[in-house]
């Protein structure tokens, strides 16, 4: 008997569970996203799903979309090897179109604890475990090269990141989709749990959207890196990775309002765009600049 009540049991729940997420990829793509040219080849989405509507949480997104052509608007990374800085400050400091927060950090000491490497020259290198293994976060990278940003993922070698031959690296993770395959996440607290997210992907037409995803407030969830993963393949991207998090989630885009904060950084636990962290680096969207 209850050979025969396990099937039709199993095919309900996986039914079940496909149905929840196809009526949230119908929540995201026909959301109407508040939309706003920023600059050329620069485009700012924003929503609120503020009716429990989607994963069954409210949820607030904020994203860019950028041509990633290498011309007009082009990819680079602001860091600093021990200082912490706002990710506003980064972007008014490198006079850029736009920023979004980077990778890891040691928030004591300040300074990146993963690789990064910025116009040909180390600025920060891997801290490992005592065992010498890498986090999950170190396991794959952004790189720019003339102005266009791609993603790698970790070969398998000790010395990986420094045989890369792009002039800006950043390491960072983990990586949620590579080329359509999604990749195989851990079931820690990390990525089963809600929180802020930053996520940068790219789409089949070569654009790039970095992304915000609020959290940590009645107003917004926060999403596992589960949620993530669908998110960014509703969004149209095929390929995806994670960044920092938590209270280091900020989207800048210069000129807006709110210092040109568009989301809700969660550091100073309110729902106002004041709650900005210090981070070691960002990812900075800027005008070409003609030679």
């Amino acid at each position: 008997m209850l050979k025969k009540l396990f099937f039709p049991l199993a095919l309900f729940i996986f039914s079940f569970s496909a149905f929840g997420q196809n009526a949230d990829s119908i929540v995201v793509v026909k959301a109407k996203w508040h939309k706003n040219r920023v600059a050329r080849q620069v485009v700012l989405f924003r929503h609120h799903f503020d009716q429990k509507n989607l994963f069954a949480a409210n949820q607030n997104i904020s994203f860019l979309e950028i041509k990633n052509t290498g011309r007009r608007a082009v990819f680079a990374i602001g860091a600093e090897e021990k200082e912490l800085l706002k990710t506003s400050n980064f972007g008014l400091r490198d006079t850029a179109i736009a920023a979004i927060n980077g990778n890891f950090f040691d928030v004591k000491n300040g300074g990146a604890v993963d690789f990064v490497h910025v116009n040909g020259k180390t600025i920060n290198t891997n801290r490992l475990d005592k065992n010498g293994n890498r986090a999950r976060h170190q396991e794959a990278a952004v790189v720019i090269e003339n102005g266009k940003i791609s993603i790698k993922k970790w070969d398998g070698t000790r010395d990986w990141e420094t045989k890369l031959t792009a002039q800006n690296v950043m390491l960072n993770g983990p990586l949620l989709t590579l080329n359509h395959i999604d990749e195989t996440l851990d079931t820690t607290s990390f990525s089963r749990l809600r929180h802020p997210r930053t996520c940068l992907g790219i789409k089949p037409n070569g654009r790039v959207i970095l992304l915000a995803v609020d959290g940590r407030n009645e107003n917004a969830a926060g999403m596992s890196l589960f949620e993530l993963t669908k998110l960014m393949q509703w969004l149209g991207c095929t390929s995806a990775i994670n960044f920092d998090g938590g209270g280091s989630t900020t989207l800048w885009v210069n000129g807006m309002p709110d210092h040109g904060v568009v989301n809700y950084p969660a550091d100073n636990k309110k729902w106002d765009h004041e709650g900005q962290r210090k981070v070691a680096n960002v990812i900075l969207v800027k005008k070409q600049v003609r030679k």
